[in-house]
C-alpha cells in the first residue's frame, strides 16, 4: 500500500515524463502482482482449513466487480470534476482505510525457520503430477480462439450502439455476475465440482455456439444471462484451483495456476486475432466451440 500512496503521490502532484510513468506503472504492477499472492495464499490456506475456498473467492469477486463499478462511475465523476490528478490524490485515503485491517493481520501458521528458498519451493511443484495435469487442464479449459474483440464492432458498427448504451450493458453484465457470485457463495459447499466441471465444459460450449446467432436482442441477453452464468463458473474454476493448491506451497502453485490461466488467455486473444481474417468470424466460432472440449479427457484423471 505505501508504494500505491507513492504512486498516486506523484501522479497527482508531479509532471513525469513518460518513460519515468511507464517505469512506475511496472513498479505499481509487480507490488500488486506481490500483493495478490500473498491475499490469495491466505484464502488458500484459511478456505482449505475451514472448507470455504469457495466463499472466501465469492467475496473476493464480489468486492472486486463493486469496485470496478464504483470506479467507473466515480472516478470517471472525479475526473471531469477535478481532473485527472485530483482523482489520483482522491485514492489515498482509500489505500489508507484498506492498508488498516492488513496492519492488525496476524498470520498463525508456524513457518521453518530453515524453509528451503524458491527454486527448492518451484522443484517441489514441478515434481507434484497431480499438480502439472491440473495445470494442463487449467491451460485446456481456459483455451479458445477469442471472438469478443469482432462482437464489439459488430455493436458499434452493425447495430449502431452508442458509447453510453454499450457501457451500460456493462455494468448490467457486472451486476448481474455479482448476483452469479451470490449464487456460488450460497451453493459453494454443497456442489460436487468434478461434476459441475464436465457441465461447464458442454455449456461453454453451448454458449459459444450461440454466438453465431448475434443480434440486438440476442446480444443484451447474452450479456446479461452469461455475466450470471459465467461468473457462477469463472469463481467455481478459481474454487477448483485454490483446493488444488499445494499444502505449505499455497501461495506459490495457486500463482502458477493464475499464470497457466493468464497464458491460456493471452494465447487465446492472439490466436482469435490470427485466425480472424483467415477463416472468418463463423468458423472461428465454432472452432472456438470445438476447443471446448480439448479439456474433457483430463476431469476423469484429476483427484
Amino acid at each position: 500500500m505505501a508504494l500505491d500512496i507513492i504512486l498516486v503521490l506523484l501522479l497527482g502532484l508531479v509532471q513525469m515524463p513518460l518513460l519515468i510513468l511507464i517505469l512506475l506503472l511496472a513498479v505499481n504492477s509487480a507490488d500488486s502482482a506481490f500483493r495478490d499472492v500473498a491475499v490469495d495464499g491466505i484464502m488458500c490456506i484459511e478456505g482449505k482449513k475451514y472448507n470455504a475456498t469457495g466463499k472466501i473467492q465469492s467475496i473476493q469477486w464480489i468486492a472486486l466487480s463493486l469496485a470496478g463499478i464504483i470506479t467507473g462511475v466515480g472516478g470517471g465523476y472525479l475526473a471531469e470534476v477535478w481532473g485527472y490528478k485530483g482523482a489520483f490524490l482522491t485514492l489515498i485515503p482509500v489505500y489508507v482505510l484498506v492498508a488498516l485491517p492488513a496492519y492488525f493481520y496476524r498470520e498463525t501458521i508456524i513457518r521453518d525457520a530453515q524453509r528451503p528458498g524458491l527454486g527448492n519451493d518451484l522443484k517441489k511443484l514441478f515434481a507434484d503430477r497431480q499438480l502439472l495435469l491440473v495445470c494442463l487442464f487449467i491451460f485446456l479449459y481456459k483455451y479458445s480462439p477469442s471472438f469478443g474483440t469482432p462482437l464489439f464492432f459488430i455493436q458499434r458498427d452493425a447495430f449502431k450502439w452508442g458509447k453510453v448504451w454499450i457501457g451500460f450493458l456493462s455494468t448490467a453484465g457486472t451486476v448481474f455476475g455479482i448476483i452469479g457470485s451470490i449464487f456460488y457463495y450460497k451453493f459453494s459447499q454443497r456442489i460436487n465440482i468434478k461434476k459441475w466441471l464436465y457441465i461447464s465444459v458442454f455449456l461453454g460450449a453451448v454458449t459459444t455456439v450461440s454466438y453465431l446467432y448475434y443480434t440486438p436482442v440476442t446480444a443484451v441477453v447474452y450479456d446479461i444471462a452469461y455475466s450470471f452464468v459465467g461468473m457462477f463458473i469463472y469463481i467455481m474454476i478459481m474454487d477448483f484451483m485454490a483446493r488444488s493448491s499445494v499444502k505449505g506451497l499455497e501461495a506459490t502453485s495457486f500463482a502458477l495456476l493464475c499464470s497457466i490461466s493468464n497464458l491460456a488467455l493471452v494465447l487465446s486473444n492472439l490466436s482469435g486475432a490470427f485466425l480472424l481474417p483467415l477463416i472468418g468470424l463463423k468458423w472461428l466460432i465454432l472452432i472456438s466451440a470445438l476447443a471446448s472440449f480439448l479439456c474433457l479427457p483430463l476431469i476423469r484423471k484429476i483427484h
